[in-house]
């Protein structure tokens, strides 16, 4: 699952081709930089905030995602370089790594 701030940085960074493009075409239609900047801003505020909750109501879809195997076993912190050795040689032990 994608972290609050990584999906906001995801739908701003993708904003940021709509907003040049948009600027663009409004400019084209209008001919006025104020009512572009206007139709501009409001329309892609509109759309980072849609986008963001559209993606995280996406995270919760479990359809269409490979969920890994260990992914059930609650973790509450990183690994230690020591510990995921340990479960490196026990799940080469066991046959699932070669």
């Amino acid at each position: 699952m994608d972290t609050r701030i990584r999906s906001w940085v995801k739908s701003i960074t993708w904003r940021v081709l709509g907003i040049v493009l948009l600027g663009v075409i409004s400019y084209l239609i209008t001919g006025d930089w104020q009512e572009m900047a206007t139709i501009t801003v409001i329309f892609h505020l509109i759309r980072v905030i849609l986008y963001y909750y559209h993606e995280r109501v996406w995270e919760r879809v479990s359809w269409g995602k490979v969920k890994h195997p260990l992914a059930v076993l609650p973790v509450n912190q990183e690994l230690s370089p020591e510990d995921l050795e340990q479960v490196r040689s026990k799940l080469k032990a066991l046959g699932y790594l070669d």
